[in-house]
């Protein structure tokens, strides 16, 4: 697959107003948007590659998976066995039995089913909730489980397309019904959200077939998509009851980047713009590190965080997001580094460790005497006066 730079400028421009979002800086209140756009880019990018290699004849489930080990679990593992001491130290009782069951869930694909059952995305508790953000990569790996069969199934050979475009409008309205009837289920999820991820698989089927060759249609449609998505960080907000129909604002807006944004065109320009693309080859690490950041500061500082703070948490996540780039993340992807048994058999160990851990703290419901007396109620003072997002 080609390299395409204003992609990961793209990925910048979703991991930073997800961050100052989740920081409270009120320019960036509908910064949420950003897991939407990563949910375009991830059906784009994925689709390629997968519709590519079933064309070709060459896909093979057991690498398309490893790719996704590769991608996700090295860092997704290390951060979270980085939170678990200051979980420990800090939390009170009830909250690290909800800690230990979040650790538990990530490794099987189901936070996001777990955060549904304890309340909205949007409520105080879950400021101070580490993993809080996984439930967005659970959504994702619940889709491409299911993804790939359906492009490879035999009776549609030849109508993915249309199939998939079925599957999209089925999703798209069922957001907009239960928007209002079940916003919690809506937010977290897959049947609400799948038309996110497919909208940018259907571009990536589209798109091969369509040669835009008109540069002033290019640079209207890149200005436009970006305009779509600067609207919706600037203006969109926690009560619009998102996924439903505003969220087209933003899919659109990146699918219009996707398909207009070359190099040619001023957006295009702007997205290879190193320091920007620079930020995007790390977001997944930056999106991974900045709640436990923000959740385990505002647990030690009793909700009080000041926007000074904040600013060096934000400082903090971006150095942290190198360091996790460079020395974890990057060495893993490379298939020279690791063979796919060592892969295969690292992400195993690490999943039933996590799950082993976690369903320690569940069983003993919070440990609740693993902390001193005076720790225990600072933890519980804590949890008592939660922030108001």
């Amino acid at each position: 697959m080609k390299y395409r730079s204003e992609i990961d400028g793209l990925r910048a421009i979703a991991v930073i107003p997800v961050i100052l979002f989740h920081a409270g800086f009120s320019l960036f209140k509908g910064g949420f948007v950003g897991v939407d756009i990563f949910f375009v880019i991830s059906g784009y990018l994925i689709t390629t590659i997968i519709y590519k290699e079933i064309n070709a004849g060459t896909f093979s489930f057991l690498h398309f998976y490893e790719r996704r080990i590769r991608r996700i679990f090295p860092a997704l593992f290390f951060i979270s066995f980085i939170c678990i001491p200051f979980a420990w130290f800090w939390l009170a009782a009830k909250d690290y039995k909800r800690f230990s069951e979040s650790l538990a869930t990530i490794n099987i694909f189901s936070s996001n089913i777990l955060f549904w059952s304890q309340g909205g995305y949007f409520s105080p508790n879950t400021a101070l909730k580490p993993l809080l953000h996984t439930w967005s990569l659970a959504v994702e790996e619940q889709f491409y489980i299911f993804f790939p069969l359906l492009l490879l199934w035999k009776r549609i050979k030849g109508k993915q397309l249309l199939v998939l475009s079925l599957i999209f409008l089925l999703s798209f309205v069922w957001s907009e019904y239960s928007a209002v009837l079940y916003p919690k289920a809506n937010f977290y999820l897959l049947p609400s959200r799948a038309w996110e991820l497919l909208a940018g698989a259907i571009l990536a089927i589209i798109l091969p077939r369509v040669k835009i060759k008109s540069s002033a249609l290019s640079q209207v449609g890149a200005l436009l998509g970006f305009g779509m998505i600067i609207y919706s960080i600037a203006f969109f907000s926690e009560a619009d009851l998102m996924p439903n129909r505003l969220t087209l604002t933003p899919v659109i807006g990146t699918v219009f980047i996707i398909a207009f944004a070359d190099k040619g065109t001023l957006i295009g320009k702007l997205l290879s713009f190193k320091p920007i693309v620079s930020i995007g080859l790390i977001s997944y690490s930056a999106y991974l590190w900045h709640q436990p950041l923000f959740a385990f500061t505002r647990v030690r500082l009793v909700g009080d965080v000041s926007r000074d703070i904040y600013i060096g948490l934000i400082f903090c996540t971006l150095v942290l997001a190198y360091l996790t780039w460079r020395f974890i993340e990057a060495p893993f992807r490379k298939n020279n580094s690791f063979s796919r048994r060592q892969v295969f058999l690292t992400a195993i160990a690490g999943a039933v460790f996590f799950i082993i851990f976690g369903l320690t703290g569940i069983l003993t419901k919070g440990l609740p005497n693993r902390i001193s007396g005076d720790a225990r109620y600072y933890a519980d003072f804590a949890n008592k006066h939660k922030p108001v997002r």
